[in-house]
């Protein structure tokens, strides 16, 4: 019987983890990462036959993309269906293929929402708090903490999966990890607005006068006595509105930001 050794398992993740963004193009994606990642499952279970070997390759080859961190869990149920295939197993092709399409959208929208959605917003708002005056902290403390929780969670769940198998399909698009994808994104939503509120500062030094100096109308306080720092969240929706619904590039925000507030100082509202 056919064991895939914890070496194997390892250089799989590793090569996955160092690598998988690195193949991109817009017709595959995370593909080539992918099948580079099986190469050394496929050499121990099929090592010695070219042909199995190259219709694995093939096998593996085909479209790919999911959250990389998050969506390692993947590449693991992968290695073990390959184990069992090897060892005789009814499972081909299209199974395969078929159970990796099927993870990759779920395991992307769980992905999303933690990693970009709420983990990096979190850490960089630490460490923006932590680098006040200059201080290095705050990078180095935003660099270790997310290369070591991203890489822990990363070779744990590649293990999981390996471990669980189909057992972990059930997991993962049932009915309690869409609960858990909705939790996700409403966490995610939150910590975004929180770094916004805390982190963005958007204020007019428009004053209206009204023929009696002690009576002019400082513009700013009216606005924050409707709603505190209301021009912040009018700046923020903006921005999401042009990246979310316009889908406008983020340098090309930070361009349009740069010309309204070269415009703002200009006419005096800034």
């Amino acid at each position: 019987m056919k064991k895939l050794s914890k070496k194997a398992l390892r250089e799989s993740w590793l090569r996955w983890f160092l690598s998988n963004l690195t193949s991109m193009s817009f017709q595959w994606l995370e593909t080539f990462s992918f099948a580079d990642s099986m190469i050394p499952v496929i050499k121990e279970l099929y090592g010695g036959n070219k042909e199995e070997e190259i219709a694995a390759l093939k096998r593996h080859a085909s479209f790919y993309n999911t959250e990389p961190q998050l969506g390692t869990i993947i590449n693991g149920v992968v290695c073990g269906l390959e184990e069992e295939r090897a060892n005789g197993a009814a499972i081909d092709d299209e199974v395969i293929n078929g159970i990796k399409l099927g993870l990759m959208g779920p395991l992307a929208g769980i992905g999303d929402a933690m990693v970009p959605g709420m983990l990096v917003p979190l850490l960089l708002s630490i460490a923006i708090g932590l680098s006040q005056g200059g201080s290095v902290v705050g990078p180095i403390f935003y660099i270790v903490t997310l290369m070591v929780s991203v890489t822990a969670a990363s070779y744990y769940l590649f293990m999981k999966g390996y471990q669980l198998g189909t057992k972990s399909v059930n997991m993962i698009v049932g009915e309690a990890a869409q609960r858990v994808r909705e939790a996700f994104n409403l966490l995610g939503g939150i910590v975004v607005g929180g770094v916004g509120a805390s982190y963005v500062s958007i204020n007019t030094g428009l004053v209206i006068a009204t023929g009696n100096e002690a009576a002019q109308v400082v513009v700013n306080d009216v606005l924050n006595g409707i709603y505190p720092k209301l021009l912040t969240l009018f700046g923020i929706l903006f921005c999401w509105w042009l990246m979310a619904k316009k889908r406008v590039s983020a340098l090309k925000v930070m361009g349009i930001l740069v010309l309204i507030s070269m415009a703002g100082v200009a006419i005096g509202f800034f």
